[in-house]
C-alpha cells in the first residue's frame, strides 16, 4: 500500500510544476491509459485463445473426417475394383486419394506446432506409398495378373490405409493434448489479467482521489472567472465583462480586464471606421481619373460638331452631356433610382454614338417595375465604357452594346453585353484575378472601371456581390452583377 501511494506521489511530482489544465489532461491520460491497456490486453488474449480454440476444433474435426475417408471409402473402393464389381479405370480409387492429400495439405496450413506437422508430413508420404500400391494394382489387373497377386495388393493397400488411419488418429490425440495445454495456459492468463485489473482499479481509484484533492485546492470560483473572461476576449469577444469578485487580491486585476476589453473594442471600431472610408476614398479617387478623358474628348467632338455645322447633333450630344454629368453628381448622395442609372447609361451612349456613328449600336432595355427601386450610382457606366474601348474598337465592322437589368430571386440583376473582340482564356483568367485581389492600383492596367465597380460592389453590399465575366475570343463579353433587393433600396 505505501509502495503504491509512493509511485503515485512520484507521478504527481513529474506534472506538478505544470498548468492546471495541463494537470488536469495528464491525471485524465494516465487513468484513461491504466483502464484501457489491461482490458485491451485481456481482450487480446481472448481473441488469440478464441482463434487457437476454433483452429484445434477444426483440425480435429478435419483429421476425423480424413480418417474416416481413409478407413472406409479408400478400402471400399479398390475392394469393389479387386472384386470385379467394377473396373479399375472406373474405380474412383485416384479422385479419393487426391481428397486425402488436398486435405492435408489444408490441415497442414493451420498446424503450427512442429511434432504435429511431422506427423501430417508423415501421413503425406504413406499417401504416396498408398497411390503406387494402387498403381501397381491397375497395372496387374491390365497385365492380368493371378488373383493372389491382386488380393496381395489389396492386402498392401489395406496395412497402409491402417497406418495413415493410425497417423491421423496420433494427430488428433497430440492435437487434443495441445488443446488441454492452451486451456491450462489460458486460466493462468485468465487469472493473472484479473489480479493486474483489480490492482488496477484501485490504483486508478487512490490516483483520481489524489488529483481530485489536488485540482480542487488550485481552483476557485473567481480564478475560473478571470479564465473565462480572457479566453473570450482573446478569441474576439470585447463585450464580455464580469463582476468584481470582493476579493482584494483579484478587484484590480479584474477591473483592468474589463477596462481592457472596452479599450480594444473602441479602438477595432475606429480601425474598421477609418478602413471603410479609406476604402470609399480610393474607388472615389479611380472614379475620378476616368472622368478627365472622357470630358476632354466630348468637348473636342463638340468643337467639331460646331464647326461642321451640325447644330442639332450638338444640342443633342450637349443635352447628353448635360444629364450625364447631373446624375453622375446626383447632389453628392452615394444611390440614385435605376431609371437614373440608365438613363445615365443611355446619355453616355448617346454621346459616344455620335463619336463612333460607324461602328456603335447600342440597345438599353429593364424591367418598368424596378425603376424606383435604389442602387448604387456609376455600376453600369463604367461596365459600358470598358465595351466599348476593349470591346468594340478592336473589333472589326459595327459593334453592338446591349444593356439589361431584370429582377430574379429577389434580386435586381444587370448586364453588359458586346458582340466586341472579346477575349482568350489566358487574359479573361488574369483580368479576374486583377480585379478580386487586392492589388495596388499602379497595377490594374486598363481595368481601372472594372476593378472600381467590383470593389464598390463588394464595399457597399457584401463579399458575394462582385462581378461574373464570360467572354470568348472573336464573339464578345458579357458582365453580370446582382444585387439584394432589400439592399437596393438603401
Amino acid at each position: 500500500m505505501q509502495h503504491q501511494i509512493s509511485v503515485i506521489e512520484r507521478i504527481f511530482s513529474v506534472f506538478k510544476s505544470r498548468s492546471i489544465k495541463e494537470r488536469i489532461k495528464i491525471s485524465y491520460v494516465i487513468i484513461i491509459l491504466l483502464m484501457i491497456i489491461p482490458a485491451v490486453i485481456m481482450i487480446s488474449s481472448f481473441v488469440v485463445q478464441m482463434v487457437r480454440y476454433d483452429l484445434i476444433i477444426t483440425n480435429v474435426s478435419k483429421a476425423d473426417r480424413l480418417n474416416q475417408t481413409v478407413k472406409v471409402e479408400i478400402s471400399d473402393e479398390i475392394w469393389d475394383i479387386v472384386a470385379g464389381n467394377k473396373k479399375f479405370d472406373e474405380g474412383r480409387q485416384y479422385d479419393i486419394i487426391d481428397g486425402i492429400n488436398a486435405s492435408l495439405e489444408d490441415i497442414m496450413k493451420t498446424t503450427d506446432e512442429r511434432e504435429n506437422r511431422q506427423l501430417l508430413e508423415v501421413a503425406g508420404r504413406a499417401v504416396d506409398t498408398l497411390k503406387r500400391y494402387v498403381d501397381r494394382l491397375g497395372d496387374q489387373m491390365a497385365h492380368h495378373s493371378p488373383v493372389s497377386d491382386n488380393e496381395k495388393s489389396l492386402d498392401e493397400i489395406r496395412a497402409v490405409v491402417a497406418l495413415i488411419s493410425d497417423i491421423l488418429q496420433d494427430f488428433t490425440v497430440r492435437v487434443i493434448e495441445s488443446a488441454a495445454i492452451t486451456n491450462e495456459h489460458h486460466k493462468r492468463m485468465t487469472f493473472i489479467l484479473t489480479v493486474i485489473q483489480i490492482l488496477t482499479v484501485f490504483f486508478v481509484t487512490i490516483f483520481a482521489v489524489m488529483t481530485q484533492r489536488s485540482v480542487t485546492a488550485s481552483i476557485n470560483n473567481p480564478i475560473k472567472k478571470l479564465e473565462e473572461l480572457s479566453t473570450r476576449i482573446a478569441e474576439g469577444d470585447f463585450t464580455a465583462r464580469v463582476k468584481l469578485p470582493q476579493i482584494t487580491e483579484l478587484d484590480g486585476l479584474t477591473d483592468n480586464l474589463n477596462i481592457m476589453a472596452v479599450k480594444i473594442q473602441a479602438l477595432i471600431e475606429e480601425n474598421i471606421r477609418e478602413q471603410h472610408n479609406l476604402q470609399k476614398s480610393e474607388m472615389k479617387a479611380l472614379q475620378a481619373q476616368i472622368t478627365p478623358h472622357f470630358l476632354y474628348n466630348t468637348f473636342d467632338t463638340i468643337v467639331w460638331l460646331s464647326e461642321e455645322k451640325k447644330t442639332d447633333q450638338v444640342i443633342d450630344i450637349t443635352r447628353a452631356f448635360s444629364s450625364f454629368f447631373r446624375i453622375s453628381l446626383n447632389k453628392g448622395k452615394d444611390f440614385l433610382t435605376i431609371r437614373e442609372e440608365f438613363e445615365h447609361v443611355r446619355s453616355y451612349l448617346t454621346i459616344q454614338k455620335i463619336r463612333y456613328r460607324d461602328i456603335l449600336d447600342y440597345e438599353i432595355e429593364y424591367q418598368s417595375e424596378m425603376a424606383e427601386c435604389q442602387i448604387l450610382k456609376l455600376l453600369l457606366q463604367p461596365l459600358v465604357e470598358n465595351a466599348l474601348y476593349h470591346g468594340i474598337k478592336h473589333k472589326r465592322g459595327r459593334g453592338r452594346i446591349t444593356v439589361k437589368g431584370w429582377r430574379e430571386d429577389k434580386r435586381l440583376c444587370f448586364s453588359v453585353q458586346d458582340n466586341g473582340i472579346g477575349m482568350t482564356e489566358e487574359k479573361l483568367a488574369y483580368i479576374i484575378q486583377q480585379i478580386s485581389g487586392s492589388a495596388d492600383l499602379e497595377d490594374l492596367d486598363n481595368i481601372y472601371g472594372l476593378y472600381n465597380v467590383n470593389k464598390r460592389l463588394e464595399l457597399y453590399y457584401d463579399r458575394e456581390t462582385r462581378l461574373e465575366i464570360t467572354s470568348r475570343y472573336t464573339e464578345g463579353t458579357t458582365v453580370y452583377f446582382s444585387i439584394p433587393e432589400a439592399g437596393s433600396n438603401v
